[in-house]
C-alpha cells in the first residue's frame, strides 16, 4: 500500500478490515493480527492500530486491553438493535430529503430507483442493498444534518455485513424489498414527509427479518458441524 497522509492510510486500512469482517474472511470472535495486516499491506504496525481504532467505532470490533481488537459477535439481539438505529436514523433522513429536494435531485432519485429496478430483475441482491444504504450517504445536502450524516456513515459497515447474510434470498425476496423501497422514493417526491417516514420503518423492518432468518440458518449449520466434528 503507498504511503499517503496518515488519516487516509488509516482510513484505507480500516476499509481492508472492514470488508475482510463483512465477507466472513474473519469471523466472530477472532482476533485481529496486527503483524499480520502490516505485513499484508505494508504499512507499519502504528497505522494498523489507528485504523482499529476508527474500525471500532463500526462495532465490527471490540479493543479489550491485553488482548487486543477482536471481532464482534453477531447475535439475532445486535441485529434488532442495529435496524431499531438504522429505522430511526433513515426514517428522519427520508423526512427530511422529502421537504428539501430541488428539480436536479428527484432526477436522482428517479435514477436510483431506475438502477435498483434493474438490480432486482437480475437478482444481484448485494448491489441492491449498496445502492440504497450507500446511495442514502451521499445526500448530505438534502439532509442538511451534519451529526445525523455522521452516525450514519459509522452503521453503514455493520449495515452491510448484516445484508450479507441475505445472498441467499429469493428473488420474490428481492422484489418485496424493491417495492417497498419504491413506496419511500414516490412519498419523498410528492414530499408526503410523514408517509416516507412510516415506508423507510417498513423497508427496514423487512430487511431485519430476513438477516435474522438467515443468522438462525447460519448458526443452525455451525451448530450441526460442531457437533459432526465432536463425533
Amino acid at each position: 500500500m503507498q504511503q499517503q497522509e496518515a488519516h487516509s492510510l488509516s482510513e484505507q486500512i480500516a476499509k481492508h478490515i472492514s470488508e475482510q469482517i463483512i465477507r466472513g474472511e474473519l469471523v466472530e470472535g477472532e482476533r485481529i493480527q496486527e503483524l499480520r495486516i502490516a505485513s499484508e499491506l505494508d504499512v507499519s504496525r502504528g497505522s494498523v492500530r489507528e485504523a482499529l481504532l476508527l474500525l471500532e467505532r463500526t462495532q465490527l470490533i471490540e479493543i479489550f486491553p491485553r488482548r487486543g481488537a477482536i471481532v464482534s459477535e453477531m447475535s439475532a439481539m445486535q441485529v434488532r438493535a442495529l435496524f431499531d438505529l438504522t429505522s430511526l436514523l433513515l426514517g428522519q433522513m427520508v423526512h427530511r430529503m422529502a421537504e428539501t429536494w430541488r428539480s436536479h435531485e428527484a432526477e436522482r432519485i428517479q435514477l436510483l430507483l431506475e438502477q435498483l429496478e434493474a438490480e432486482t430483475r437480475q437478482g444481484h441482491i448485494e448491489k441492491f442493498y449498496d445502492l440504497i444504504f450507500q446511495g442514502m450517504a451521499q445526500q448530505q445536502e438534502m439532509v442538511g444534518n451534519l451529526y445525523l450524516m455522521r452516525y450514519y456513515q459509522e452503521l453503514l459497515p455493520s449495515l452491510r455485513r448484516s445484508y450479507f447474510l441475505t445472498l441467499n434470498i429469493s428473488r420474490r425476496e428481492l422484489q418485496e424489498s424493491f417495492e417497498l423501497f419504491k413506496l419511500v422514493t414516490e412519498a419523498i417526491l410528492i414530499r408526503k414527509s410523514h408517509q416516507a417516514t412510516l415506508f423507510m420503518e417498513d423497508f427496514c423492518r423487512h430487511l431485519r427479518n430476513l438477516v435474522l432468518e438467515s443468522l438462525i440458518r447460519m448458526k443452525q449449520i455451525e451448530l450441526a458441524w460442531a457437533r459432526r466434528s465432536r463425533r
